[in-house]
C-alpha cells in the first residue's frame, strides 16, 4: 500500500512538473528568450519523471500488475494530465485494497 502512495505523490508532482514545463518554462524560452526556465524545470522534471519510474516499478512488482496496466503507467507519464488521470485507478486500487483488508 505504501508503494501506491509514494507513486501518487510524485505522479502528481511529476504531472504537475511537464504542465509547468510545457505551459509556462517553453513559452518562455521560445517567447522571451529565457531559456534558463526550460533548464530550471526540465532539470526538476527529470528527476520526478526518473522518481515516477522506479515508484511504478515498486509498485507494479509489490501488486503484481499486469503488463496492460504497467503499460498505462508509462503512458501517463508522456501525457500531459496523464498522472492525474492515472491516480484515479490507483486511488481505487488503494480503496480495493483497503475494502479486502478490514475483516467482515
Amino acid at each position: 500500500m505504501k508503494s501506491l502512495n509514494l507513486l501518487r505523490i510524485v505522479g502528481l508532482f511529476e504531472g504537475a512538473s511537464f504542465l509547468l514545463l510545457l505551459f509556462i518554462a517553453m513559452p518562455m524560452k521560445y517567447l522571451l528568450d529565457m531559456p534558463l526556465a526550460v533548464r530550471i524545470v526540465g532539470s526538476a522534471h527529470g528527476a520526478l519523471f526518473m522518481a515516477y519510474l522506479y515508484f511504478v516499478f515498486s509498485a507494479a512488482t509489490e501488486h503484481e500488475w499486469p503488463l496492460k496496466r504497467w503499460a498505462y503507467a508509462f503512458i501517463a507519464s508522456v501525457v500531459p494530465f496523464g498522472p492525474m488521470i492515472f491516480d484515479r485507478s490507483l486511488k481505487e486500487e488503494m480503496e480495493a485494497l483497503k475494502s479486502d483488508a478490514q475483516p467482515a
